[in-house]
């Protein structure tokens, strides 16, 4: 974001003593430290900064493996790491194959120098260029990426075990906005608001849902991951659609990433 919101506003306003609620890092996005399947790192934009790392772990705990990293960015303006990616495909040859394209080269990328393909990376590209056999995925980029790239695979054999992923935060997480009705209207209580209101389906989640009727319920990564907004579950159940990251307390739940199964109550 212009000028880093986040660490602006604390050089601004948080001086020495002030306190900070923070949380431990969270999810499910993390190197198997399994050889087999060989791992195949697939990056977007910004994407690599978790993935570089998973490389270097990777290359030291399993210098026999043979492993691949597809980059994309739009243009060499882009691109970030460009020297510490080539250092290590040259440090670890033939072992280590790097793979960048540039979905839009500028007038001064040189192809074959500075990027190798231009386009997208694709399963068709994957089915070209790894050899024959099963392979652990790590995929992090944005959004169209994930949404193109995911169902490709899995379409393509690849089995969900094998498909590690990491967005770049809810709006990938988050189910589409729904412009109608998608069942019973269900009413749904909060406690400790004293309100009931009718969930039509047309909210993309209990957070938003409460926020259009000025409910406050606390949230944070609104991916399933950080359990700010674990609610107590007073009747009845939520449903989702994957399994959230966090471990969810019994009896409460996760509106970020969760539908009302029913009518349903609350603490909130």
């Amino acid at each position: 974001m212009p000028t880093g919101v986040a660490s602006t506003w604390i050089h601004d306003h948080a001086p020495t003593g002030t306190i900070l609620q923070v949380r431990a890092p969270a999810g499910q996005f993390i190197l198997s430290p399994d050889a087999e399947p060989p791992p195949v790192f697939i990056a977007g934009g910004i994407g690599i900064t978790p993935i570089l790392s998973m490389l270097r772990t990777a290359l030291v705990a399993m210098p026999k493996r043979r492993m691949h990293l597809f980059y994309g960015v739009r243009n060499g303006q882009d691109r970030a790491f460009k020297v510490g990616l080539e250092q290590l495909a040259q440090a670890h040859r033939p072992g280590f194959s790097l793979h960048v394209l540039y979905s839009d080269p500028a007038a001064d990328d040189v192809k074959g120098q500075d990027y190798d393909l231009a386009g997208f990376i694709t399963t068709e590209l994957l089915k070209q260029t790894l050899p024959h056999g099963r392979h652990a995925f790590y995929i992090c980029g944005p959004d169209p990426m994930m949404k193109a790239l995911i169902p490709a695979l899995l379409d393509w054999g690849v089995d969900e075990v094998d498909i590690h992923r990491e967005s770049f935060g809810p709006q990938t997480a988050a189910p589409a906005q729904v412009t109608a009705a998608a069942g019973p209207v269900l009413a749904i209580g909060f406690r400790r608001s004293g309100r009931t209101l009718d969930w039509t389906g047309r909210d993309a989640s209990l957070p938003d849902f409460a926020e259009h009727h000025s409910v406050a319920i606390e949230s944070g990564c609104r991916s399933g991951s950080c359990g700010t907004c674990e609610t107590k579950l007073i009747s009845d159940r939520v449903a989702y659609a994957t399994k959230p990251d966090h471990d969810i307390t019994l009896g409460h739940c996760l509106p970020c990433v969760g539908t009302p199964a029913t009518a349903l109550e609350l603490d909130a």
